[in-house]
């Protein structure tokens, strides 16, 4: 079947649409008409480093729509059910059994380009266009996913509000309700205020927490007060971790990283107080640490991918948050035609906007 596919064709080259082939699905494959797709930091980051034997490439991996056909073996969904995709998960290895699948022992099935036997689904003009980005490759008209990163939705919500649960809000909100087991009156300070600092802060304040939010964009900040940040100040105000050890009676019981920074990771151990937890989401590279610090005040450092969700689980819950005006997620959306991706992709990048999310017509 022809669909448009939009390909990145050299490392960190656009995104541009173009017309390709797509098989129909096999036995465990769900094909998907995408009705939005959001655009996430990850998309952004991989283009620029992808292997260039594996391009073209089809990214995405926040898509939203109706499950078009299926394969043989597949039960969970049928044709004409709305759906969102997620982050693929093997389901058999220890981490998926023991209900962790964000930490899949087969995660290079995100990151293939390719099916696990090495075919692509995709082709252009005979040659092979590389895809199965996440199990899905959402920047198309059309995706092949996988029963595991398929998960049906309650009609009514909106795939442009769907489409960023699978991976931005997922992250954040799951960092907060999952991991950091976040409680009322708890304190909790998140460094940068993009589409998953700000799904933490309405996850944390859904549950009762007093929330501080730190980023340089005064839009950013102001809009995290709106949601219920108790307060939100600039990276360069003096004596920036004393004044928000201030804040939190003399620490924070939990902090949130989404930079992926080194200097604001050195800084966010600061912040917390004796026994607390730092959770790291953010893409990056070195951090330095002060292990006395982080040794004499038992301080707990978690990575954490995905907010360790179970999405079949985690999604409709987030869902319900929206429903009861809890996770507002259409604050941070603006949506953008496929055909202006590269356009979105740079105001995402120049941090214009926080989630741009891609609507199919």
């Amino acid at each position: 079947m022809l669909i448009e596919a939009a390909l990145v064709e050299s490392p960190g080259g656009p995104f541009t649409p173009r017309e390709v082939e797509i098989e129909a699905p096999r036995s465990d494959e769900v094909l998907v008409r995408l009705a939005a797709a959001g655009i996430c930091h990850t998309d952004l980051t991989m283009r620029r480093s992808w292997r260039p034997a594996l391009l073209p490439m089809v990214f995405g991996h926040e898509g939203a729509g109706v499950v078009e056909a299926v394969g043989s073996g597949v039960t969970t969904v049928a044709p004409g059910d709305p759906v969102c995709l997620t982050f693929r998960s093997c389901g058999t290895c220890p981490q998926c059994r023991g209900g962790h699948p964000a930490y899949c022992l087969r995660s290079d099935l995100n990151m293939r380009g390719v099916r696990a036997d090495g075919s692509s689904p995709l082709s252009r003009d005979g040659s092979t266009v590389f895809g199965n980005f996440f199990g899905q490759s959402s920047f198309a008209t059309f995706a092949l996913a996988y029963e595991r990163n398929t998960v049906p939705l309650t009609a009514g919500i909106s795939p442009v509000l769907a489409a960023p649960l699978g991976c931005g809000v997922q992250t954040g909100a799951g960092t907060v309700l999952n991991t950091l087991d976040a409680e009322p009156g708890m304190s909790l300070i998140v460094f940068g205020a993009g589409g998953v600092g700000l799904s933490a802060v309405m996850a944390a304040v859904a549950v009762g927490c007093a929330v501080i939010v730190v980023d340089p964009v005064p839009a950013r900040r102001t809009l995290a007060c709106e949601l219920g940040a108790a307060d939100a100040l600039d990276p360069a105000t003096p004596g920036l971790v004393r004044e928000l050890r201030r804040l939190t009676g003399g620490g924070a019981h939990h902090a949130i990283d989404t930079t992926g920074r080194g200097e604001v990771i050195g800084q966010a151990v600061g912040t917390v107080r004796r026994r607390g937890t730092l959770a790291l989401v953010g893409m990056g590279g070195r951090a330095e640490v002060d292990i006395m610090t982080v040794l004499t005040n038992g301080i707990r450092v978690r990575g954490v991918v995905e907010g360790d969700a179970v999405p079949s689980d985690f999604l409709p819950k987030l869902i319900d948050l929206h429903r009861r005006g809890l996770l507002p997620v259409q604050r941070l959306v603006t949506e953008y035609p496929f055909a202006e991706i590269e356009t979105a992709a740079r105001d995402a990048a120049a941090g214009r906007v926080i989630k741009p999310v891609l609507t199919f017509g």
